[in-house]
């Protein structure tokens, strides 16, 4: 419940900071900023996101050939 609380509240503080001082009589007309700060980051957080999935599909490929090794490797009989 306090979590949920806290969530409201920040949630709240972040609509506040973004309105424009026009749209209600009040606000913080941080809007701008937000989207300067979205436009830097939505690259850099693509790049991060690219290279984790870089090293998973590596990850699976070493995977599968590991797997692969151990198959050929098994006896016949037992599983």
């Amino acid at each position: 419940m306090k979590a949920l609380l806290i969530g409201i509240v920040i949630l709240a503080a972040a609509v506040f900071a973004v309105l424009p001082p026009e749209a209600l009589g009040f606000g913080l007309n941080w809007s701008g900023d937000v989207l300067a700060f979205l436009r830097g980051g939505a690259p850099v957080l693509a790049v991060f996101i690219a290279l984790v999935s870089i090293f998973i599909g590596i990850a699976d490929i070493k995977d599968r050939a590991e797997a692969r090794k151990e198959e050929k490797n098994a006896p016949e009989g037992k599983e």
